[in-house]
């Protein structure tokens, strides 16, 4: 399926959001579709498969001018958008998922179950997994719930998948699966649109590349024309320099030990230290325990054994109420369930982490909140067009860096970061690096973890 994309805008209450994009796909390929949170990347996508309506421009499938108004006339036409918040009912079976609205039905309208059992096993034996049609979606890893996705497509007769941020939970192994899915679906005939922040991915997966920024068309070019460094320089605008900022913090002594920690069945007699301006790896793959350790130090819930000492201090933590009272921030590893209230403002978010700093006598003092989200912003460089926007308006990255500001205001002794860079583009992950610096330079410790070594 070849398609093309010319001149393409929209807006969003006046604001443009796509100005004049141009995108091609052919036959079999799978092409990188890359750029800053906020580029408009998910908002293409949306554009073709019938989510959003296009402004101006137009979108041509083997020559022949199309408009979906609904996701499903797309999946009709064989486009299907995975999405990063992957699309299940955890509550449902594999295959129940698989057909849901589609059944395979017997005389007088009855599910035929063994049928559709049959099918889907085959169609997931296609992609080279083993998955038990008749298993609990909510039972799978992240990256079987993919699979499923992707078995879904096929069923659909998929000629164009979109993948937005495929990896972005998935362990190394996970990840190998699902380049080799990609590999075969492109021996198929099938095309793949692919969209993510992980370089060494597009250039290990990909034959072109196309990059957005600020909502418009910068270019596209084959991967064997380019490097990295070009990536990125369309990308933001502007050399990069390194990746990794240089860390100048001094090491002093322990802050922060545990020891012997212990959640029947879950971890069990785990010790560390942190010093003061040291910034701790915690590294493991996907369902090793890293969340639920660092989870349970915060108190939630609260560890079944083990002691925890801050400044040499043992203290108790039984909920997260008394590790912010000693001193602790968490940066959870998703942002958008448990890190932000969406729907309210960058000054909400900020000011429900402080409110014994901007009130006296139980009184919001107006002033001081507004004097600390001003300088939060300007700290941390929030990109956005007032206090008072929605974080729920904002790019991934800056969503990120209202969550940083939430703790950073409160001046953490020990602050953890779950997944810190998940879902952020380059730009922003040196952005997030260079402040996870300053925090060690002032003295704290953090404990960073992430599913791939660094």
């Amino acid at each position: 399926m070849h398609i093309d994309m010319k001149g393409i805008c929209k807006s969003f209450s006046s604001v443009p959001i796509l100005k004049n994009v141009d995108f091609s796909l052919t036959d079999g390929e799978v092409h990188a579709l890359m750029g800053e949170n906020g580029a408009g990347k998910s908002t293409l996508m949306k554009v073709l498969t019938g989510v959003y309506t296009r402004d101006a421009g137009e979108i041509l499938i083997d020559g022949k001018p199309v408009s979906f108004n609904h996701p499903k006339e797309a999946e009709e036409a064989g486009v299907v958008f995975i999405y990063q918040e992957l699309n299940t009912m955890n509550d449902l079976t594999v295959e129940e998922n698989m057909f849901m609205g589609k059944e395979i039905k017997k005389a007088f309208g009855v599910a035929d179950r063994k049928a559709m059992i049959a099918r889907a096993r085959e169609t997931i034996e296609r992609l080279g997994v083993r998955i038990n049609p008749r298993a609990v979606m909510r039972s799978l890893s992240v990256g079987q719930q993919q699979m499923v996705e992707i078995a879904k497509a096929l069923l659909a007769d998929v000629k164009v998948l979109i993948m937005d941020e495929p990896t972005a939970a998935l362990s190394p192994s996970e990840t190998k699966v699902l380049f080799r899915v990609i590999e075969q679906l492109k021996k198929d005939g099938v095309s793949v649109i692919y969209i993510s922040h992980r370089m060494e991915e597009i250039f290990e997966l990909c034959s072109r590349i196309t990059v957005l920024r600020d909502g418009q068309f910068i270019a596209t070019k084959n991967i064997a024309e380019t490097d990295m460094t070009d990536v990125v320089r369309m990308m933001i605008g502007r050399d990069i320099g390194a990746r990794f900022p240089e860390r100048q913090a001094k090491i002093g002594d322990v802050l922060f030990e545990v020891e012997g920690l212990t959640q029947k069945g879950v971890f069990e007699d785990i010790s560390f230290q942190v010093r003061s301006g040291e910034v701790l790896g915690v590294a493991g793959l996907m369902g090793a325990g890293r969340t639920e350790i660092m989870q349970a130090i915060f108190g939630n819930p609260p560890c079944e054994k083990g002691r925890i000492r801050i400044g040499g201090r043992e203290v108790h933590i039984r909920m997260p109420r008394d590790a912010i009272k000693y001193g602790m921030g968490f940066i959870t590893e998703d942002r958008k369930l448990e890190g932000l209230l969406l729907n309210d403002s960058i000054t909400t978010n900020i000011a429900l982490n402080n409110l014994g700093i901007i009130s006296e006598h139980g009184i919001l003092q107006k002033a001081k909140e507004k004097s600390l989200v001003a300088e939060a912003i300007v700290k941390l460089s929030i990109r956005c067009s007032s206090e008072k926007q929605r974080c729920g308006e904002l790019s991934g990255g800056n969503q990120q860096k209202v969550v940083f500001a939430k703790w950073m205001s409160t001046e953490p002794r020990v602050l953890i970061l779950d997944e810190p860079t998940r879902g952020v583009d380059v730009g922003a992950k040196k952005e997030i690096y260079s402040i996870i610096n300053q925090l060690a330079e002032n003295g704290a410790g953090d404990t960073n973890h992430d599913d791939q070594q660094k």
